[in-house]
């Protein structure tokens, strides 16, 4: 029986082509799984469940992902010191990782624990320094900067109408088999201290390039282009919307996953696994 272990980590998405370990590609799960292998003296792979796979370039401060391990293994990792078997799993992993990857903690999972399929939430911040913003280069891995003014105000007020459970297909690569529904949290824009705007985007889960393409939505608003009632139109699409801009990724940041009491775990994510569909009109909540 292995034991199941929940890392919490963070990275600069700048080297990586994305979280998903692929052939001869430097990504996230392929450093952090071959430096597992290493501690934990393994033959093969070690196969890792993570919260929010993201794409190449994109970064993570709160990114939450699950291994299960051999307990003779995870025992025997202190040696002789009097650190706990996951404190000195993360010390020797802060060792062997590239310096843009970072493991903050190491514990052992509740049970029913799933790192994706257990989450309540994720929280994305998008960083975007427009015509109006200083430009920053110590900044320039995770801010975008664009050419053109923005209106703040109107993105902000474009964002609420976009909350709730909808068909997000307009603004989806669709994966095939895959839902498009999803329930938009909070969508909000603001203008932050250092002049950059900044949009909060919290959902249960998001598909493929969402949140860059709702950011993108909301430029098009920003720069007048579009009226603030117009992403919220894209609703009724059920497939992808070309004239959406899907954002350049540097500038999107997984900053946090929210999981519900250990008590919720494992029906969260049976409810998590099981396909969603839009409501219909006349539907009526129970």
């Amino acid at each position: 029986m292995t034991v199941r272990l929940r890392l919490d980590l963070a990275y600069d998405g700048t080297g990586f082509s994305g979280w998903a370990a692929q052939p001869s590609l430097r990504t996230v799960e392929g450093e952090l799984s071959a430096a597992l292998a290493t501690v934990l003296r393994a033959a093969t792979p070690v196969s890792l469940t993570v919260a929010g796979r993201t794409d190449a370039g994109v970064h993570a401060r709160g990114q939450v992902v699950h291994v299960d391990v051999e307990p003779g293994a995870l025992a025997s990792l202190p040696g002789r010191s009097d650190r706990t078997p996951e404190e000195a799993l993360r010390n020797r992993l802060g060792g062997l990782l590239p310096s843009d990857v970072v493991v903050h903690r190491v514990h052992r999972a509740p049970p029913g624990f799933d790192a994706r399929f257990s989450a309540l939430e994720r929280r994305y911040l998008y960083r975007l320094a427009d015509a109006d913003a200083p430009r920053d280069p110590l900044r320039r891995h995770d801010t975008v900067w664009w050419p053109r003014s923005l209106d703040a105000a109107q993105m902000d007020e474009a964002a609420h109408g976009l909350l709730g459970l909808e068909d997000f297909a307009a603004f989806c690569k669709r994966r095939e088999g895959a839902t498009t529904v999803r329930t938009l949290l909070e969508y909000r824009w603001a203008r932050l201290d250092d002049g950059v705007l900044a949009a909060t985007v919290r959902a249960d889960a998001f598909c493929h390039s969402m949140v860059r393409s709702l950011v993108g939505a909301l430029v098009a608003v920003g720069e007048g282009r579009r009226p603030t009632s117009w992403p919220a139109q894209l609703l009724h699409r059920s497939a992808r919307a070309s004239e959406v801009r899907v954002m350049p990724a540097h500038g999107l940041s997984l900053e946090a996953v929210t999981y519900p009491p250990d008590s919720e775990l494992e029906s969260r994510a049976e409810a998590a696994r099981a396909r969603r569909e839009r409501p219909r009109a006349g539907d009526v909540d129970g």
